[in-house]
């Protein structure tokens, strides 16, 4: 596969997981959090079994399970479901601002499980990405404390699973990586949903645009999009493919602007240029070194 057809599936993959931001911030404000997360990752399962039939069953080796517990619990389950947590208390922009930081993430998490090394572009780019949050949380931003922690364990949750997607991309396709992170997740969040309605007691409203944007959440932007995301980090590293998140935080700050009349305050355009560029130079070095 050519990496002009990868970088294309990037692209769709992060326009799209900009507007699942908005969506989201839409669709929690009539069904609770994780009822969200769960009607989400069954569609998404459904959808990607009828996709598996036909196709020869991949048997998953005793050895490689760890690994996809890893990805569909901590993944999809706990990362996931604190995004959405993050996204309904900090903001569609916000919560989509922070979860621009994966790319340093991931390279953290590489030094200890791919054995990558941490050079000085990598350093320079998450103080330079930490000083744009900064510039947002402690200089004027109407911010949500319980959002903004949320939303950086979801970014933590979802870099540790893309770089052990990384790891076992070599051995199963991207069908089969996301089909079971997909169930385990639809499982996991089952308990979870009927504890947070059992407990709060919240007043559902499914209607027909709530209906619509589950369809849009489960089908486009988790089936869909997950597809694409782990068939990219099967075809190029991990550094590689996160270079493209920032994509995903101006679609959904602008999204957020045009749908929520979220406020674009000073300190969080300089806050995002921030993170941009030190997203970028972090980067930078896998180009050369690939020369």
């Amino acid at each position: 596969m050519t990496k002009r057809k990868v970088y294309g599936y990037l692209l769709a993959t992060f326009m799209l997981w900009g507007s699942l931001f908005v969506v989201t911030q839409f669709v929690l404000g009539k069904i609770p959090t994780f009822t969200v997360a769960m009607v989400r990752y069954l569609l998404s399962y459904i959808a990607l079994s009828a996709a598996a039939r036909g196709r020869q069953k991949e048997t998953v080796e005793k050895g490689d399970r760890k690994y996809f517990f890893i990805v569909g619990f901590i993944g999809y389950f706990v990362a996931v479901d604190f995004q959405l947590l993050g996204t309904k208390y900090a903001g569609s922009s916000m919560a989509s601002l922070i979860n621009s930081l994966n790319p340093v993430f991931i390279s953290v998490m590489a030094v200890f499980i791919l054995k990558e090394k941490l050079t000085k572009e990598k350093i320079a780019g998450l103080a330079l990405s930490m000083t744009g949050v900064y510039l947002i949380i402690g200089h004027g931003a109407s911010v949500s404390l319980p959002g903004i922690l949320c939303s950086f364990i979801a970014v933590s949750g979802w870099a540790l699973m893309s770089v052990i997607s990384r790891k076992i991309s070599g051995k199963y396709s991207s069908l089969t990586i996301t089909r079971y992170a997909m169930l385990i997740a639809a499982l996991c969040n089952i308990p979870t949903s009927l504890l947070e309605i059992g407990l709060t007691h919240p007043a559902v409203r499914v209607d027909l645009p709530a209906a619509l944007g589950l369809l849009y959440m489960g089908l486009v932007c988790t089936a869909f999009t997950n597809m694409l995301w782990n068939k990219s980090l099967s075809e190029l590293p991990a550094n590689t493919c996160s270079a493209f998140y920032p994509i995903q935080t101006l679609t959904s700050s602008l999204l957020g602007i045009l749908v929520f009349h979220e406020v674009l305050t000073v300190s969080f355009a300089a806050g995002t240029l921030f993170i941009i560029a030190g997203v970028l130079i972090s980067l930078l070095w896998k180009g050369h070194n690939q020369q």
